[in-house]
């Protein structure tokens, strides 16, 4: 394998003009004007894998927009042979405001080591580099065909929600067995600092009303003889956490997966810069649950937010009444081993024994909610991972981190029920789904580089060692 960066480097030409192709397409899932494009994305895709050797190659339509589907077995497989499956997307997110943009957001531009484009790093180019790694991979063992038999499973709405994701797994079941899975839709902490998500937050969101006398009240006629549903809402938020920043719904951390010494002690080991976190929050304190770092907080810990509140007279002066009606929008991040169905009936639960006599209580949640997922730090994959980024990277160690937002991921490992482990490259500052969105070549290309490297890793593990 001492050839695969060799490969790499003499090959980055391609990978660039692949990129400015694909990233020219303006494949905006959430925008219907944009459905073509995101079709025409799925097309262009399902050409560069079979340009890059794959054999199998389809375009999966769902209820929405297409899924790109690629596998190439191994020539040689026998029952040892791992299969792999990859994961990530091919829809973009929208570009407004368009005026913040400095570069057209569809025309690629190359400063230097810096890429810039809509998709750059969110999820282009990081798929772009799998291509690169399995050519690099095929060069440097002298292969025709990968040392793990590999699939590729490509969305095009996972910047809308992922709405016919968990449908596309149930339905085409029989294609996507596998023995563990690579998401490559994520990040690293620094260039010089290789890390590898080790789990990503479930999410409820929903939104609570409180309505009270069937129309608005004169303050002065009524106010302090019924009740009022504005102040009926701020008291149910002033309940929801504690002093020390818990959430007070009770049995809320009753399944809570706490981290593990050697995970807590990983993560200290992470950088973490007070003031340019809070210059780029623009924040001028940090907060959260007590006992915890602010990195354990954001990615392993679950939280309550108060995403929106509302109600009465929102004008300019005063307009004294008792509203008749108020609402909150409420999002719970949940980690490993909680249950969305089982946090929402204790939140149901919550608001009920907070709702006071006179005020109607309804609670409407936006769907069934994302479960978290994990990887275990200890796991024979991670340690594959491990061992091929390191490589790449020049580096000694891998640092696990924990994403703080939520992904179809959980629905992959429910669905196929095997390991998943994270390859991204992309970096804090790529400004993914903000305008001016960039991607570091050099990631990219040590992407590939990793890439190549995992394949062999797994081949050597084998399936009893994968499963063990």
């Amino acid at each position: 394998m001492t050839d695969v960066r060799d490969f790499v480097t003499a090959h980055r030409a391609d990978l660039l003009a692949d990129l400015d192709q694909w990233l020219r397409i303006p494949g905006i899932s959430a925008q219907p004007e944009h459905h073509a494009d995101v079709h025409a994305s799925a097309q262009w895709l399902a050409d560069a894998f079979t340009r890059a050797g794959f054999p199998t190659v389809e375009i999966w339509p769902t209820a929405g927009l297409p899924t790109v589907f690629a596998e190439w077995p191994a020539q040689d497989a026998t029952a040892e042979t791992p299969t792999v499956l990859v994961y990530g997307h091919h829809d973009v997110q929208p570009v407004d405001p368009i005026e913040l943009w400095h570069t057209a957001p569809f025309r690629p531009t190359v400063d230097g080591d810096v890429l810039r484009a809509r998709g750059a790093s969110d999820d282009k180019g990081q798929l772009l580099f799998h291509l690169l790694g399995v050519r690099a991979h095929l060069a440097a063992s002298s292969r025709t065909s990968p040392a793990v038999s590999l699939k590729f499973l490509i969305e095009g709405e996972e910047e809308s929600g992922s709405p016919n994701f968990e449908t596309l797994l149930a339905d085409r079941a029989d294609r996507l067995g596998c023995d563990v899975v690579v998401i490559t839709d994520t990040g690293m902490l620094a260039e010089d600092t290789p890390s590898a998500v080790t789990g990503m937050r479930g999410l409820i969101v929903g939104t609570v009303s409180f309505h009270g006398p069937d129309l608005d009240l004169h303050s002065g006629s009524f106010g302090g003889a019924v009740p009022n549903p504005a102040t009926a809402i701020a008291r149910l938020v002033a309940a929801l956490h504690d002093d020390e920043g818990r959430v007070r719904v009770p049995g809320f951390y009753d399944d809570v997966l706490e981290l593990s010494a050697t995970e807590r002690a990983l993560l200290e080991r992470v950088p973490f810069d007070r003031a340019d976190f809070l210059q780029t929050a623009k924040s001028r304190e940090l907060t959260g649950e007590g006992g915890y770092s602010t990195l354990e907080r954001l990615g392993a810990r679950p939280t309550a937010e108060v995403n929106g509140i509302g109600g009465g007279y929102q004008g300019a002066g005063g307009k004294t009444i008792v509203p008749s009606d108020a609402f909150v929008k409420l999002s719970f991040r949940l980690v490993a081993n909680q249950d969305p169905a089982r946090v929402r009936q204790q939140v149901d639960r919550f608001i009920c024994d907070h709702t006071p006599d006179g005020i109607q209580a309804s609670v409407d949640w936006e769907g069934e909610g994302v479960a978290p997922c994990v990887v275990g730090i200890d796991t024979p994959a991670f340690g594959a991972l491990s061992r091929a980024v390191c490589a790449a990277f020049d580096a000694e160690v891998l640092l696990p981190t924990r994403e703080g937002g939520s992904g179809p991921e959980a629905a992959i490992e429910q669905a196929l029920k095997v390991p998943l482990v994270f390859l991204g490259v992309g970096l804090p500052d790529d400004q993914i789904h903000a305008p001016n969105e960039k991607v570091t070549l050099t990631m990219l290309y040590r992407g590939a580089e990793a890439a190549a490297r995992l394949w062999t890793e797994f081949a050597q593990l084998g399936r009893s060692g994968l499963q063990s």
